[in-house]
Formats: structure tokens, sequence, C-alpha cells
């Protein structure tokens, strides 16, 4: 890849933006989001982070956030912990601003992305990618080699698929340990690998749960690859085996032979993805 692009990764504490060319982030500043409830001091924090990336070398900006996106317009609302953020047209502000390509979308798309064009779904066309966060679980998703979104970029909600008397995130990120023991995902993780044997077996039931939105996933997509990512992904190896027993149930067992389930490797990709925006809007224009 030898385009020069800035990638900006908002989630719902910090800003993330980096300068990324020759597939590698060149550089990468960070801030804590300041104040949430000023919709324009986070435009402007955002804007400064830009500033110090910026090189005239590059040819466009993508922005990934935790939110509903109008993707055409570049407008995001009611964005995930910053109630300031009810609806905000980025893509004009920040076009006017730097006088470049700006796109924008929200995170788990983003993070499919990173993995297309960096990551461990370059070989592949059909790909998901499921987000496991502390407040819910999303999916982007790769048909035949391009981002599917839907009409109002909500093709990967699969957290709110219904499941037992509730819906799927309620079982499958986070929330799961939160309702369970009032601890955030990171917080099971850390838990988890220093030998706490309450919350191991915790993760095993995770994994029965994980296991069925796995299976409802490649009924709906039939991809050939999953790549796992978000806070929870780091603790794979506690939740695996549980989530293949669940898997056991999937009525096509040699299907599901052929699909690769993997893990991310890259705690950067859903920045680079936001990155790869600019080149996924490159593809399409091609098409």
């Amino acid at each position: 890849m030898d385009d020069c692009l800035i990638g900006i990764d908002i989630d719902a504490t910090t800003i993330r933006v980096a300068c990324i060319q020759d597939n590698e982030i060149e550089n990468m500043v960070s801030e804590e989001i300041r104040d949430n409830e000023d919709k324009y001091l986070i435009i402007d924090q955002i804007a400064v982070l830009v500033d110090r990336v910026l090189i005239p070398q590059v040819s466009g900006i993508g922005l990934g956030v935790p939110s509903v996106v109008d993707t055409q317009k570049g407008i995001v609302y009611d964005v995930q912990n910053i109630p300031s953020w009810e609806e905000v047209p980025v893509k004009a502000i920040y076009e006017k601003k730097f006088q470049l390509p700006v796109f924008v979308n929200n995170n788990a798309n983003c993070f499919v992305l990173g993995e297309k064009y960096f990551g461990k779904g370059q070989s592949f066309d059909t790909v998901v990618g499921l987000v496991v966060c502390d407040s819910g679980l999303g999916a982007g998703i790769i048909i035949d080699g391009m981002l599917y979104e839907g009409r109002n970029c909500g093709a990967g909600e699969v957290g709110m698929f219904p499941y037992r008397n509730s819906i799927m995130e309620h079982y499958c990120s986070g929330q799961f340990f939160s309702r369970r023991e009032g601890i955030t995902a990171l917080e099971a993780c850390r838990l988890a690998a220093e030998g706490n044997a309450q919350i191991q077996a915790l993760f095993e039931e995770f994994g029965i749960h994980f296991g069925i939105a796995v299976e409802a996933v490649i009924y709906a997509y039939d991809p050939e690859m999953i790549i796992i990512g978000g806070p929870i992904s780091r603790a794979f190896s506690f939740f695996k085996d549980t989530m293949y027993s669940s898997l056991e149930s999937f009525a096509y067992q040699n299907s599901l032979k052929k699909i690769a389930i993997e893990v991310t490797e890259d705690k950067r990709i859903t920045l680079k993805g936001a990155a790869a925006l600019v080149l996924e809007n490159k593809l399409n224009c091609q098409v």
C-alpha cells in the first residue's frame, strides 16, 4: 500500500490518531476524551491530534466511532458514552478543516477493514469480524471482498439478535460479566489470567453463549473466516473449548470445518481499519 493515510479511532474514553504508511503506523497520538458533554470541544480535540500527525503526503482521513453512522453524509448519531454527539456532521467539518477527503464508519466495520487490508483477512473474500467489548457485541462484514454495511450501516448488529428472552450481547459481551459479577471485561480477563477459578468458570459459561453467537453468524453470512477482536478476545484461551463444544450443534458440520476462526493479533487493527476507509472508498469507486 503506497497511500499515506490518517486513521482516527474513538472509543468510549479515548481518541487515537495515527499516520499510516507502507502498512505501518508511522506516528500515533492518543488522549483521553476531555469533556464528553461538550460537542465542539471534542471536535477541536480531534483536530489538534490530527494536526500533530498530518504530513503533506496524506491523501485521506478515516474515522471510526462507536455509533450509528450515515456513511454517505458522514454524520454520526448517538455516540456511545459521548452524550453531546447526538448528531455531528464530522465528514463536512473535517473536510473543510483539512481539505482532504474524510470517510466515517462504525468501529466494528473499521475492525474488519483493518483485518482485510492489514491483517488476517487479506487472503479471504468473505470475512466477519466479531468485536466483543464491554458494552456490546458487533460485527463487521466483508462479502466478496467488499465491506457490507446494509442500508443503514446496521448489517453487523449481531448483538441485538434475540436470545434467551433477551438479546445476544447480554450474554456475549462484557455485559455478561458486569451483570453476573459487577466487573468489566478487562477485569474479568485479568482475574482469569491470575488464576481466579470462579472467573475462569464464568468464561467457560461465556464460551457456550458465544459459540451460539458464532453459530448464528455462520448461518447468516457463511464466511470463510471469523476474526474475534475487542478486549474479551484476549481471554480466548479461557472460553475457546466451550465455544467449540457449543458449535457441535451446528447443523452443517462439514461446512464448519471449512471456516477459520481466529483471534486478532494486532491491538491497533481498528485504528488501521479507520484509515482503510479511504482505500475502501477507492475500491467502491472502481466497481
